[in-house]
């Protein structure tokens, strides 16, 4: 496996910041949105294409949105993470600008059922938050996964944070199931790849839903993990267009031209979460302020 690929499979989603032109400053440019509904931010899973979740984040923090529930499912519960413990889009991407293959990827502690057991993961997500739990976030958040026995969905809203993620990204076969309270749970993204749902049972009354995911593609498989992300992508567009319906906002930053292992286009992927968003602001203060 191709360490390009080691970093994919223990941070899908670990934000890095694009080089643009006229860079970004984080500082709001427009008028801070104002409304009294409750908003909740879904960012659903997509393996690499989940960098566009940064551009999203950007651009809704450049509007002053008021996003006060986040819930994420694999990819987006790494990036979601972040932001709910008070991260802005620009410290999370300094932090991963730091980012070693081995940060993240702890082969040395696989078994025949996965190549990887997460910790290291858990680790660093930890580390960066200075062990702060999830119910002291200050968005209240979810990490949403999968009950390997059951197939239940079970989104995580309290307890150890970097554990919350590691099991949510915790693609079968690649990671060892991870072990909750006597529970094996895998990637959310295999019941929910965008939980609309979560939000809403957290309290959220207005959501704006994320899918950095797109159909599969028909380009050559050659590894093992390209085959593991296409199957998850052909089981996942049905369950993410269900989803989505239920929205009061779809964000799709256009990703059809990546493939969901492509590392080497995080810049554009990034800049495709923030157009997309950029678009839609008009609609967004329109329909909160309704």
């Amino acid at each position: 496996m191709q360490r390009r690929h080691l970093l994919a499979l223990g941070a899908a989603a670990l934000p890095i910041g694009a080089a643009q032109a006229q860079q970004r400053s984080g500082r709001r440019s427009d008028t801070p949105t104002t409304t009294n509904k409750r908003v909740g931010l879904v960012l659903g899973a997509g393996s690499s294409r989940g960098f566009a979740h940064i551009g999203v984040l950007q651009a809704l923090d450049e509007a002053g949105v008021p996003v006060s529930i986040v819930a994420g499912s694999s990819a987006g519960s790494l990036i979601g993470a972040f932001y709910a413990a008070g991260f802005t889009p620009w410290q999370m991407q300094d932090i991963a600008l730091r980012v070693r293959d081995i940060d993240v990827a702890d082969l040395s502690t696989g078994n025949r059922r996965g190549l990887m057991a997460g910790l290291a993961l858990q680790r660093l997500v930890n580390s960066q938050l200075n062990q702060m739990p999830i119910e002291r976030m200050p968005k209240r958040f979810a990490a949403v996964c999968t009950d390997l026995a059951t197939g239940e969905r079970v989104p995580l809203v309290s307890g150890d944070t970097g554990a919350a993620v590691a099991a949510s990204c915790a693609i079968p076969g690649v990671f060892i199931p991870a072990n909750h309270h006597g529970r094996e749970l895998v990637d959310g993204g295999l019941t929910s790849p965008l939980p609309v749902a979560v939000a809403r049972q957290m309290g959220a009354d207005f959501v704006i839903a994320v899918d950095v995911g797109s159909k599969p593609s028909d380009n050559k498989r050659t590894g093992l993990y390209e085959i593991v992300l296409q199957s998850f992508e052909i089981m996942g567009r049905s369950l993410t267009q269900l989803e989505s319906k239920s929205a009061d906002l779809l964000i799709q930053p256009d990703t059809g031209r990546y493939s969901s292992t492509d590392f080497s286009a995080r810049k554009e992927l990034i800049e495709a979460g923030y157009i997309a968003t950029r678009a839609v602001l008009p609609r967004l203060r329109r329909q909160l302020q309704a």
